[in-house]
């Protein structure tokens, strides 16, 4: 070897050393992100739809009634309403994993069963969570000219439903949960939104949060029949258990066909902007097939998607329908 060649070999040898240095120091910023994106899985994204077409459509009931809208408050009333939905995520994934339940079955959120993050971790991103729902809350009070009493009673309701779905008496585990997410995601949801923008409390938009809310169950329906067999293997009582799968696929074809029958009415009888969220039926029809044939793994995330896009076509006809299209809205 020349003495040149002697020379050139270091410093080979150290750029192949740099070179090995810096894909050693790539890992850790991948291993962070990798973290986040576990975090962000962990509170089920894909739902959300339940959670922001609710208050989507209080917030354009209000347009219509008072033919005004505030985007602060719309804003805050979505970051209130999302941070609470995916707490109660979290707090389902914690217990659900504490009482033995997703040990034993393959869940959505795979994050503590296959030791991705830690109990410790769901707890405190729980508490984060919790605490930015707060946060919104205290800002709606602040920007809405809804009495203070009004916005906390619904508010705390829903933060105590996400939490007693699966923690404290788990009322999901004796059958109660399905009656709990049509209150929630529906009824509070709308009213909430719709407090937070007009300043007061108007009963009737329970009605036009029916079809939300049914088609909001349908998710959770869909889910407890598709994991219907090991929850019982745990000792899980929910209400897909108590029907049985005939009796369950009927629940779910109620569930996804009745708010196609209301808008069908609302449609012949008020505006024809009522049939826009008919568009969504042949996704419907598509997912009573997989139903029907227990090709039930992707199904709740599927009914999401259609809940999502049910949702937004129910929106627009709310937008476009003239505001005397609306009935007992702005009544009482």
């Amino acid at each position: 070897m020349s003495p040149a060649q002697r020379h050139q070999q270091p410093n080979s040898t150290e750029a192949s050393q740099h070179k090995n240095s810096n894909h050693a120091s790539t890992p850790p910023a991948r291993n962070r992100s990798s973290k986040l994106s576990t975090y962000v899985h962990a509170l089920r994204p894909w739902s959300f739809s339940a959670s922001l077409v609710p208050v989507a459509l209080g917030a354009v009931l209000a347009y219509k009634t008072t033919e005004n809208f505030d985007l602060a408050i719309f804003a805050i009333t979505c970051l209130t309403a999302v941070s609470v939905h995916a707490a109660g995520n979290v707090v389902n994934t914690y217990f659900d994993y504490m009482k033995g339940i997703d040990s034993r079955r393959s869940g959505d959120d795979r994050t503590l069963v296959d030791k991705i993050l830690t109990p410790d971790d769901i707890v405190h991103l729980g508490v984060v969570l919790y605490t930015l729902g707060c946060v919104g809350f205290i800002g709606t009070v602040w920007a809405s000219d809804a009495k203070m009493e009004h916005l906390a009673l619904v508010y705390f309701g829903g933060l105590s439903s996400s939490f007693l779905y699966t923690g404290g008496i788990g009322l999901k585990y004796i059958a109660m949960g399905d009656v709990l997410i049509i209150v929630t995601f529906g009824p509070l949801s709308v009213l909430f939104s719709f407090m937070a923008q007009t300043g007061y409390v108007d009963f009737y938009t329970l009605f036009y949060a029916i079809p939300l809310a049914l088609n909001t169950e349908a998710i959770l329906h869909s889910n407890n029949t598709r994991d219907m067999e090991n929850d019982q293997n745990v000792g899980v009582v929910t209400l897909a258990i108590l029907l049985g799968y005939g009796g369950s696929h009927v629940l779910y074809v109620l569930l996804l066909f009745l708010p196609y029958a209301l808008f069908t009415v609302l449609g012949f009888q008020y505006s024809f902007c009522f049939f826009w969220p008919l568009m969504t039926l042949p996704a419907a029809l598509k997912l009573e097939k997989m139903f029907r044939d227990r090709t039930l793994q992707r199904v709740p995330k599927e009914t999401a998607k259609l809940n999502m896009c049910f949702g937004l076509f129910y929106i627009l006809a709310c937008l476009m329908a003239h505001k005397d299209n609306f009935p007992y809205l702005g009544t009482n």
